[in-house]
């Protein structure tokens, strides 16, 4: 999404008054993968009768949205607000992976998962912010991402197929 980002500006947004806002487009993408996330990891605080947590963790994100939005659109506009979803979203995905861990521990591999997910945030605002609309660079180096993570997760995938059967 974020490499061809300019391309479906033109295909989705017909009106190019809204193009300035084209900005703001990978971090609600992050804000809404980090909500995604959390998502799949808040099934712990339902299995195990803890709803409250999710409640103090939504509140939480509010408080953040708030606050940061109070702070930064003054002076930053439509972006303070994409920073402040940022924010919300990723701390209830961190509060909700940390309190998961605590009363039902999931052994998730971390680091490989860290890698992945820091490492698609900064290939994707290397892209969009340094390389943008340079698609012979950039396209390459999201195929070069993307191999590489094939490679990690050849047995992995390779057994889901199996599977599927």
């Amino acid at each position: 999404m974020v490499v061809f980002a300019d391309v479906l500006k033109i295909i989705l947004i017909r009106d190019s008054d809204y193009w300035v806002a084209m900005q703001i487009v990978p971090l609600i993408l992050l804000a809404n993968f980090c909500l995604g996330i959390y998502h799949n990891l808040s099934v712990w605080y339902k299995v195990t009768d803890r709803t409250k947590f999710g409640a103090y963790i939504s509140i939480v994100g509010a408080i953040i949205t708030l606050a940061v939005n109070f702070i930064l659109i003054p002076t930053m506009s439509f972006m303070g607000s994409a920073i402040a979803t940022v924010a919300a979203y990723g701390t209830m995905m961190f509060l909700s992976f940390y309190y998961g861990q605590k009363y039902f521990p999931i052994p998730y591999a971390i680091k490989k998962i860290s890698l992945y997910f820091f490492g698609s945030i900064v290939l994707s605002g290397v892209c969009f912010y340094i390389f943008r609309n340079t698609y012979e660079f950039t396209i390459p180096l999201w195929i070069a991402f993307l191999t590489l993570v094939f490679i990690q997760e050849k047995q992995a995938v390779q057994q889901l197929l199996r599977f599927k059967k």
